[in-house]
């Protein structure tokens, strides 16, 4: 009997999170950074001008040239000739993560099953928050107004999906219920509590404004509730418990609405709380994340690095908040990262800065305030030291320490000089200090790696007769064949369904304002998100796209709209079908990028997203009018062979064609203005 093999998916969950595809290829390829993205020769075909494209911030790799692309797995397997279990495998390896292989229960099937009912009671409790701050009269009074006087908009309220719960016992729980939720769904995610010795059940969030937690793809994992009223009792922050979708130290607040700000700024700030982040994003440093109520983790510093290794800490001015700060260092730099420090006057934190003194004073503050954090800690904490030798070793002892983290040689070099220095003591004598500590760290490495190793020995032998166990690899999962080449695609598929696509991939989730008519004859503004307008748009008409993939991608998209209201552009990336892959990966991929020198100048392109709904309606204009225009052709076509019954019945088709394309010329006319060049 055939048994299959698997990797639990909380452990693959921890592995895709680890892994940065820039890191892991650039093991195998020469890789130099371009804009947002990495280029280099591609290791499939032979070429001598680079054309292999990797993106961090999407984590997916392209070649221009021969049309390979993925994600990091996807990678391993075709340049390693590795199986989906063994890429795990590979990457565990290098990132330091245990793991072990099992067959796949009936228990772990039901397991599976259990967490997709999290995810969805997760994601409709997020609804139901943000449904009560918005329309219910005690959610708007309380929790509404708490949001309004800290100085948070409509719109920066909106992005982050926050909420309130009411203060009654079990207002939320009552609803879920009715709703067809289980009770052990919502005691598993923590939203529920249930007493076992008197049988009642409450909100655990009731009376507080609600904080949704995201994934990096935007799913609902888990809430951080703060209280409001002043019993002193009341926690004044409540977090979600652990369960099988949320884990706090392996998840970062804001890091779904900062990541692409983080890739594009090339920096990360750092912040101590919720608030703090939503301050910063409304200020206008969107590059912002903060741990979810624990000290900072090895796996969270792993989560920011996937989009950049320079971090810059944000911590209040008080002495918490440097003992804080200086926790975290050692950390940080034994991941690699280039870290620097800003410290807020005393009794200061970025949400009262910014709300005292507003937001170009606050970006000012961080661009003036910036501190090398090794050379920092090394001021603070010879403070106080005084004459005390024994507590002066200690700190030479420290600092050597916190140097012999940073991976950089050169910048060792300088730290060993500038430490020396404050120090009082001779460069060789630190220079010692960090080479001993460095031989201590390498030692510890060198253990933990034995027995990471020795954990891999045993699954490998356990799992050596079923190789290919874990998941179907693409041999086993023959793709659906086309007549061309995939990467053909991109030149003879009409641009206007190449782009809606894109449009769905890249912005299906981004929220826009449509302009509508109202019952009462009145035109307002709802929000849709960019997937609900193309999917309304394409249903109502009932048009197709005239190209395979992209029909099959825009069917995807629509039940995935159907069941989660999410698109989640990762399943094509990892998708098994390689044609399907690759045309999603091109799409996708941005090659181009805007030099400094534009802005330098004074002169600023819009970006695609700056005129999001614009390009959506030019786009679905273009699609549809070409659409029209094929559609009458092939009727045209087909009238040369029909009977006198089939051509009159082709005739009033073309002209109800001709009229509706003809209409939609005129209410774009009127509607639409003309849309700047893309860049």
């Amino acid at each position: 009997m055939h048994f299959i093999s698997m990797i639990d998916q909380e452990t693959i969950q921890r592995i895709m999170d680890a892994a940065r595809i820039e890191e892991v290829i650039g093991d195998f390829v020469s890789l130099k950074k371009r804009g947002a993205n990495h280029i280099g020769c591609c290791p499939f075909h032979n070429e001598k001008t680079p054309s292999f494209y990797v993106s961090p911030s999407k984590g997916i790799f392209k070649c221009f040239g021969c049309g390979e692309a993925g994600d990091v797995v996807s990678f391993l397997k075709k340049h390693e000739h590795y199986t989906y279990v063994e890429a795990l495998q590979w990457l565990a390896r290098k990132y330091n993560i245990e793991i072990q292989e099992k067959e796949l229960t009936p228990e772990e099937k039901e397991r599976q099953t259990e967490r997709d009912g999290l995810f969805h009671v997760s994601e409709f409790a997020q609804k139901y928050f943000a449904d009560l701050l918005w329309n219910d009269e005690m959610g708007r009074a309380v929790g509404l107004s708490y949001f309004r006087q800290r100085g948070l908009s409509d719109e920066i309220i909106k992005k982050f999906g926050l909420g309130y719960c009411l203060e009654e016992w079990s207002n939320f729980t009552d609803h879920a219920l009715k709703n067809g939720y289980s009770e052990a769904v919502l005691e598993k995610t923590g939203l529920t509590i249930f007493k076992e010795d008197t049988g009642k059940k409450y909100d655990r969030f009731r009376g507080r404004v609600m904080f949704p937690i995201y994934s990096i793809s935007g799913r609902v994992l888990g809430f951080s509730g703060r209280v409001l009223s002043s019993e002193k009792q009341a926690a004044k922050y409540v977090n979600s418990p652990d369960s099988d979708i949320y884990n706090k130290s392996r998840i970062l607040y804001g890091l779904f609405q900062a990541r692409s700000a983080i890739a594009k700024a090339g920096k990360c700030y750092l912040v101590e709380g919720n608030v703090d982040v939503i301050s910063m994003h409304q200020s206008g440093v969107e590059n912002t994340v903060a741990s979810c109520g624990t000290s900072l983790t090895t796996e969270q510093i792993r989560l920011i690095k996937r989009y950049t290794s320079n971090v810059t800490v944000l911590y209040d001015g008080d002495s918490a908040g440097i003992k804080a700060a200086l926790r975290a260092v050692d950390l940080l730099f034994a991941e690699g990262m280039h870290v620097r420090l800003v410290l807020f006057p005393d009794g200061e934190d970025p949400d009262s800065y910014a709300q005292k003194y507003g937001s170009a004073a606050l970006q000012d503050y961080l661009n003036t305030h910036e501190d090398n954090f090794i050379l920092f800690k090394t001021r603070v904490l010879l403070e106080g030291v005084k004459d005390d030798p024994i507590r002066k070793a200690e700190l030479i002892s420290d600092t050597a320490h916190s140097i012999a983290l940073v991976t950089d040689m050169l910048e060792r070099a300088e730290y060993v000089r500038q430490c020396a220095y404050l120090l009082h003591v001779g460069e060789e004598v630190l220079s010692n200090a960090v080479a001993k500590a460095a031989s201590q760290a390498r030692q510890k490495a060198y253990e933990e790696a034995r027995k990471t190793e020795n954990v891999g020995r045993s699954v490998a032998a356990d799992n050596q007769n079923d190789k290919s166990a874990g998941q179907k690899d693409e041999s086993e999962n023959a793709s659906t064949s086309y007549d061309t080449d995939p990467t053909s695609h991109i030149v003879t598929l009409p641009e206007a369904e190449r782009h809606l696509v894109k449009l769905l991939l890249d912005f299906g989730n981004e929220k826009v304002l449509q302009e509508v008519m109202g019952e009462d004859g009145k035109k307002q503004n709802v929000e849709y998100t960019v997937a609900e307008i193309i999917m309304a748009e394409l249903r109502s008409d009932n048009m197709a796209f005239t190209h395979p993939l992209c029909q099959r991608i825009f069917e995807q998209c629509a039940l995935m709209l159907d069941m989660t209201h999410q698109i989640d552009p990762q399943r094509f990336i990892n998708s098994s079908d390689s044609q399907l892959r690759t045309f999603a990966a091109t799409l996708m991929m941005d090659t181009y990028s805007l030099s400094d020198t534009w802005r330098s100048k004074g002169i600023f392109v819009p970006k695609l997203e700056d005129n999001l709904l614009q390009d959506i309606k030019e786009s679905l204009y273009t699609f549809k009018t070409n659409r029209l225009a094929q559609m009458v052709a092939e009727r045209r076509e087909l009238l040369r062979t029909a009977d006198e019954e089939q051509q009159r019945e082709l005739l009033e088709e073309i002209q109800q064609m001709t009229t509706i394309s003809r209409q939609m010329q005129q209410a774009r006319n009127i509607v639409i203005a003309p849309r700047p060049e893309r860049y």
